[in-house]
């Protein structure tokens, strides 16, 4: 078989910079991000995919900002729902694989048990309206394509909750952090190893149509954010550490601009039932991140 053209876009972000790794092997990787590329320029994004004909195209690149999101909400949009909707029409039109990433916040956080990916989306932001717009988008294109609904990502590089916590704790001897908020802290580099796992096994697909759709994929257990906080600082070494106390407080102790679902744990059965891919507990992927060089 020969290998395949490989356009990745944000090949910068905390995901895409995972994926210039993982994807490699798979094929002939192109990658690309911003300025080569404008994300807010959807028609650049479809003339790019028309013009190059990759074979698979992965969407890495989206606007994260939340609470910004919420100030610029048409920006948002263009770029995680109207840049979608432009490769998923270019991907129909080449028959090109689209692989493209959501979010946990494109749901309310009024369940109480794990969301499966059949249960109504209700977006509580700006930015959870416009990745649900993308989602959408992406599956009503026609083109074959593999949507991964991630949640609370967080790397070695870039920014995120990690990395702000490690700065914190060398700075403060007190973090207060939200505690009502529950989710699964999931490490980029876990997805990007997942992403060509499943890309692998979509590549070798008798029936590559039958494995569209939307899939979970976060790390297992589940967390608040301050008990992922109060795990990042027991496993600095002593001597890096200021901190001396982690606080619990509420969500209404610490009002954002954009809100953000209480509950947004996600069942990741169909990705293991599917894909047999399942990611490591939270807690051993965090330990696995602070002992990488």
């Amino acid at each position: 078989m020969d290998l395949p053209t490989i356009l990745l876009l944000g090949k910068n972000g905390q995901v895409g910079w995972e994926l210039q790794r993982t994807l490699a092997p798979l094929g002939r990787l192109w990658a690309l991000d911003y300025p080569e590329i404008d994300f807010a320029e959807p028609a650049a994004l479809r003339k790019l995919v028309l013009d190059h004909k990759p074979q698979i195209v992965v969407n890495a690149a989206a606007y994260t900002a939340v609470d910004k999101a919420e100030s610029e909400p048409e920006r948002a949009l263009l770029i995680n729902g109207h840049a979608p909707a432009a490769l998923a029409e270019a991907a129909r039109q080449t028959g090109a694989l689209l692989v493209h990433y959501s979010t946990d916040y494109v749901y309310d956080g009024a369940k109480r048990q794990p969301y499966v990916e059949t249960d109504a989306p209700n977006p509580l932001s700006a930015y959870g309206r416009s990745k649900l717009v993308g989602d959408e988008a992406v599956q009503q294109a026609g083109c074959d394509h593999l949507i991964f609904r991630l949640c609370w990502v967080y790397g070695a590089r870039g920014q995120n909750f990690l990395l702000t916590m490690l700065r914190l704790a060398r700075e403060r001897e007190t973090l207060r952090v939200v505690a009502d908020q529950i989710g699964s802290p999931t490490w980029s580099r876990l997805i990007a190893e997942a992403t060509a796992l499943a890309l692998g096994q979509w590549l070798r697909a008798a029936d590559r149509p039958a494995l569209n759709g939307v899939y979970h994929l976060r790390a297992g257990g589940q967390a608040s954010w301050h008990a992922f906080a109060s795990r990042i600082v027991e496993l600095m070494p002593p001597a890096e550490r200021k901190c001396r106390a982690v606080e619990a407080i509420t969500t209404a102790d610490y009002p954002t601009p954009a809100r953000r679902p209480v509950y947004s744990v996600m069942s990741c059965e169909k990705l293991r039932r599917t894909f047999g891919l399942e990611l490591p507990d939270w807690e051993q992927s965090l330990r696995l991140v602070l002992e990488t060089p």
